[in-house]
């Protein structure tokens, strides 16, 4: 059988600081948005900003590294995997979402822009922590037993 590929890097700001919620079996979750930009060459020569927004969630461990040391405008560092939703809402009409599952996030912002910010985050040393990873790959992001209105985000 072949194995497939399904990867997603990027880099951005946060649009709003993380929220960082429980499910009812006891597993964090954290969403936030991440605004990655990027310049487009117009006909004349000229370059016009194009940002495109990322709807990132975070489980477990990994999401509450996220929810304690990020907050609106922070520059990360995301990787992980695209899964898109599907569920039917109250009027009845099917609705999709298409998130990035991260698996690994690293702080992008300089230590002297983050330091009254993230307070212990970063080691005597001067360095920047270890990226954070989500060691936990479970089966099914999502409970089973779940109904689409008991999805916390």
């Amino acid at each position: 059988m072949a194995k497939d590929l399904n990867k997603v890097m990027l880099t951005g700001r946060l649009g709003k600081d993380v929220d960082l919620r429980v499910t009812p079996n006891g597993n964090s979750v954290a969403t936030f948005s991440v605004a990655s930009g990027r310049a487009i060459k117009q006909p004349d020569g000229s370059y016009k900003d194009q940002t495109e927004w990322f709807r990132v969630v975070a489980w477990d461990k990994l999401g509450e590294i996220c929810s304690s040391y990020l907050k609106k405008g922070s520059h990360v560092f995301i990787e992980g995997r695209l899964q898109t939703r599907e569920w039917t809402d109250k009027e009845g009409q099917k609705r999709f979402s298409t998130e990035v599952i991260a698996t690994d996030m690293m702080m992008l912002d300089s230590k002297r822009q983050d330091q009254d910010n993230v307070g212990d985050a970063w080691d005597n040393a001067g360095s920047s922590p270890a990226p954070a990873r989500n060691n936990r790959r479970p089966a099914n992001s999502y409970d089973d037993d779940m109904e689409p209105e008991d999805i916390p985000f």
